[in-house]
């Protein structure tokens, strides 16, 4: 969709229309900015928001810049999308607007070159080493104990992702990893035994370089389906107040060493039996599933508005109540391929959810949930405490049917 006559509003370069993008182009407009898109979907929802629109692969970085250049952009952002983060710092590096380091930014969306940012900083890391075939893998493999963890360097929404516990699993693993990586490499690691019952995940918020809120929480999973694929988050996080400080310091210290001086940040971390703190993914940018809806409900703020304004230049310096409840989110997804007939809540869990976002229709194919991409909608959830969250989200299967039909 293309303006008409003249228009002196800034503009805000935007890297992603899909349907939960869609939520910063709207922010934008809100704010007086005309929104100029950038997707390589034909038929992305963005579009149909946006003033202006381009079909352009958001990871052309030259193909981008010949648009930024074209549309005399004055922001740029990546809304909860790591493979086009890169291109926006690169974007705004070369037209002189507001970004964190293009150096930074490549090497946290590089899980390869985030293990050895981490290694060479001093921060715990695994054993892990880059590869790019399964003869590298099975060398590898031999100077670590198993489990061991493998995926691409440079996927995001759990995509590609294996757990491996014995060497017979290692080829295929690979090749899975190899599938969802552009760069065509991939990382074994180490797999990390937690201390605490869920991994430690979400959204922090990053002003003039320092850390400005704390969106950490509990990350839920379906070991029944895929348990390596986020089905929710939960607050507050699951931590003591000594782990809690010790996990706040270190994250405040990978902010520092890599130089991020402002924006959302979607954090991934554990803890192990002696409490040492491993930071399992850093990306710069909002976490996706809806994470900065769902801290706005518990701080009481527009997250994806700072993140906005942020990309503008503005200096954020929030002002926000916290409502002390307790919050969650739940990805809806299916276990089985099919064509879904309907999705059925019973009364125990509809009490208890605050605000729906179905994907799916009746009629529409599903597929089974192997990655974030595979949901069928989320669900956000208010608790009057931590015990009721917790137990409600652990049997939520009992409380939610996705009923399919098989073509």
């Amino acid at each position: 969709m293309m303006k008409t006559g003249a228009d002196h509003r800034k503009k805000l370069l935007l890297l992603g229309g899909s349907a939960q993008q869609v939520i910063a182009i709207e922010t934008a407009k809100r704010l007086g900015l005309a929104t100029v898109l950038c997707d390589y979907l034909p038929d992305n929802p963005g579009q149909y928001h946006a003033d202006h629109f381009y079909l352009v692969s958001t990871t052309d970085q030259e193909a981008v810049l010949e648009v930024a250049e074209k549309e005399q952009i004055d922001g740029v952002i990546a809304y909860a999308s790591d493979p086009a983060a890169p291109t926006a710092a690169f974007i705004a590096e070369r037209l002189g607007l507001p970004t964190n380091p293009l150096k930074s930014v490549g090497m946290l969306c590089n899980k390869d070159m985030f293990r050895r940012f981490l290694k060479e900083n001093g921060f715990p890391v695994p054993k892990s080493v880059g590869c790019i075939c399964f003869e590298e893998a099975l060398a590898a493999q031999e100077c670590m104990s198993y489990p061991l963890i493998v995926k691409p360097v440079d996927s995001s929404g759990s995509k590609g992702v294996t757990v491996v516990r014995k060497t017979e699993d290692l080829s295929e693993a690979v090749q899975f990893a190899l599938a969802f990586s552009r760069a065509g490499r991939i990382v074994v690691e180490e797999f990390i035994e937690k201390k605490h019952p869920y991994l430690i995940g979400g959204d922090i918020f990053v002003a003039e370089g320092k850390i400005i809120q704390w969106g950490l929480m509990n990350c839920h999973r379906d070991s029944t389906v895929n348990p390596l694929v986020p089905v929710g988050k939960s607050y507050p996080a699951l931590l003591d107040p000594e782990d809690e400080t010790k996990v706040r310091q270190i994250v405040q210290d990978l902010i520092d060493k890599a130089g991020i001086r402002f924006g959302a940040m979607n954090v991934e971390l554990v803890l192990d039996g002696r409490g040492r703190v491993y930071l399992i993914d850093v990306g710069p940018r909002s976490g996706g599933n809806m994470i900065p809806d769902l801290l706005g409900m518990i701080f009481g703020c527009d997250v994806v508005e700072w993140s906005v304004r942020a990309a503008m230049g503005e200096t954020i310096r929030p002002e926000r109540t916290h409502d002390c409840r307790f919050y969650a989110t739940h990805n809806l997804h299916s276990a089985a391929d099919g064509i879904l007939e309907q999705i059925r809540f019973d009364k125990e869990i509809e009490r208890f959810i605050v605000r729906k976002e179905i994907y799916k229709k009746p009629g529409d194919s599903v597929e089974v949930f192997s990655k974030a991409s595979d949901a069928l909608g989320i669900l956000f959830l208010k608790f009057e405490d931590q015990e009721t969250m917790l137990k409600m989200l652990e049997e939520i299967n009992e409380h939610i049917s996705i009923v399919l039909s098989h073509a």
